[in-house]
């Protein structure tokens, strides 16, 4: 089924693509109430768990997915806001699409404590199609990795198949989730922390996989049409209480910077207003970490990659 929608994507209308999720989506949410926001023992602490570095509450990991030019626009409005806030985070850009990812764009990231990582190669929904389709992709994909001097992946539209995930350079792989029954592969990893995953292709022997662990802004925000935090502080407090990742993935060219009227766009009082939310409530009780910078705490303290 998704590789045919993925055919006929080009030829449907955005406004009717986003008309008919939005009326499957109604229809799922009272039935998937059992194991989403929240999925039962997804809270279970890792094996030699020994708390979060600075000996936090929880570890808070921003990340962002461009889309589009009209995204890759929002770029530096988007990091001066979190800059203002006093946050840092990581934004993920497709290499071949609507824009061209310039290498001062990337330095000027880095110069101000954010991250950058790689998003599929086209965004055209056939990455995983074949495993020789994916093969094909992943030297242009680690081209890329080494060329931008990125550790970091996550494919579009969370598709997944971790172990051919494991052909690329990486550090660390941000693909799944721990629950979300409304992905176009909804198969999720049942735990609000990260983990080792051991690829049978990775020539490092593995990688870590982080899953986000807040629903996503365009299924909150675009398709459920919520005009208020009440789902993400929810799920946020709940992570917190159990010593997990927050990881949320919000993507600029959803946000409304200038009050436009636009049906996939939501204003940017929500995004800062979970910002401050969580400074309010969590003044010290976050470590606000790059996704690098996860990964290199759990080499350090939940065994080596290889």
């Amino acid at each position: 089924m998704r590789k045919i929608f993925y055919l006929i994507k080009p030829f449907i209308p955005r406004s009717l693509q986003i008309s008919v999720r939005r009326f499957l989506i109604k229809g799922k949410i009272a039935r998937f109430s059992n194991i989403w926001p929240i999925f039962p023992g997804s809270e279970k602490k890792p094996e030699g768990w020994i708390g979060w570095k600075y000996e936090k509450k929880f570890a808070l990991v921003l990340t962002h997915d461009v889309e589009h030019k009209k995204g890759y626009d929002k770029v530096i409005d988007l990091m001066n806001l979190e800059k203002d806030y006093g946050f840092k985070s990581s934004f993920n850009f497709v290499p071949e699409r609507d824009y061209i990812v310039e290498k001062s764009l990337l330095q000027k990231l880095q110069e101000n404590g954010f991250e950058y990582g790689v998003h599929g190669l086209y965004h055209d929904g056939k990455l995983f199609s074949s495993e020789k389709e994916f093969l094909q992709r992943a030297k242009k994909i680690n081209n890329y990795l080494e060329d931008w001097g990125a550790v970091g992946f996550r494919a579009p539209a969370m598709h997944h198949n971790l172990d051919l995930i494991g052909e690329l350079d990486i550090l660390y792989d941000l693909s799944t989730f721990d629950t979300d029954p409304f992905e176009p592969q909804p198969d999720g990893v049942g735990t609000i922390f990260p983990f080792w995953f051991n690829s049978t292709r990775h020539k490092n022997g593995r990688y870590l996989e982080l899953p986000y662990t807040i629903p996503q802004d365009f299924t909150t925000f675009i398709l459920m049409k919520e005009k208020n935090l009440k789902l993400w502080k929810e799920k946020l407090d709940w992570i917190a209480q159990n010593n997990g990742m927050v990881l949320v993935n919000v993507h600029p060219d959803y946000i409304n910077f200038h009050n436009e009227k636009s049906i996939e766009e939501f204003p940017v009082h929500l995004y800062k207003d979970f910002l401050n939310y969580i400074k309010t409530n969590y003044t010290n009780d976050y470590w606000n970490a790059l996704p690098v910078e996860i990964a290199r705490f759990w080499e350090s303290n939940f065994g080596s990659r290889s």
